[in-house]
């Protein structure tokens, strides 16, 4: 199988586990989390387009790919903060709805059209696991990174 397909598949994988996990066991995602599958996606599509160019260029499109990875790594890192209270979370879909004074009609018409998760609720995917969503992400976007990297000088070759 050709190494470009490989690491297509692997970045893939991620965000259709992550959607997955929001069926089967039924998690509910935040924004952070939704935010930090669009890499993968990228770097799916990158590492697809590298089976079509010549093997020059092919090296520079899975670097590109690696680095898309980390940017859903960097994510991770503002999420895993945010989760552990470091510092607030930059997207403002993050905070979870509150309720204010005034009648349940102007109650029922500030909610969001569809249920949101606060970002700073840590989400464990595996009881026995002491790692959250957001921390398993990072680890996994750091290793396939450096293997994309690794893979794309050895395509070179």
């Amino acid at each position: 199988m050709p190494f470009p397909l490989i690491a297509a598949i692997l970045a893939a994988a991620a965000p259709l586990i992550a959607m997955g996990s929001e069926r089967w066991p039924g998690l509910a995602p935040c924004a952070l989390c939704l935010w930090q599958r669009w890499p993968y996606w990228v770097a799916a599509a990158i590492a697809l387009l590298a089976l079509a160019l010549p093997a020059r260029l092919r090296v520079w499109a899975l670097r590109g790919a690696a680095l898309a990875v980390l940017a859903s790594g960097a994510i991770a890192v503002v999420h895993v903060g945010v989760e552990q209270g470091w510092w607030p979370s930059p997207l403002p879909a993050c905070l979870a709805p509150t309720a204010t004074l005034g009648s349940v009609d102007d109650m029922l018409a500030s909610l969001p059209a569809m249920p949101s998760k606060s970002c700073d609720e840590p989400a464990y995917a595996f009881e026995w696991l002491p790692l959250t969503v957001p921390q398993m992400n990072l680890l996994y976007a750091i290793g396939l990174a450096a293997f994309i990297w690794r893979g794309a000088g050895r395509e070179r070759r």
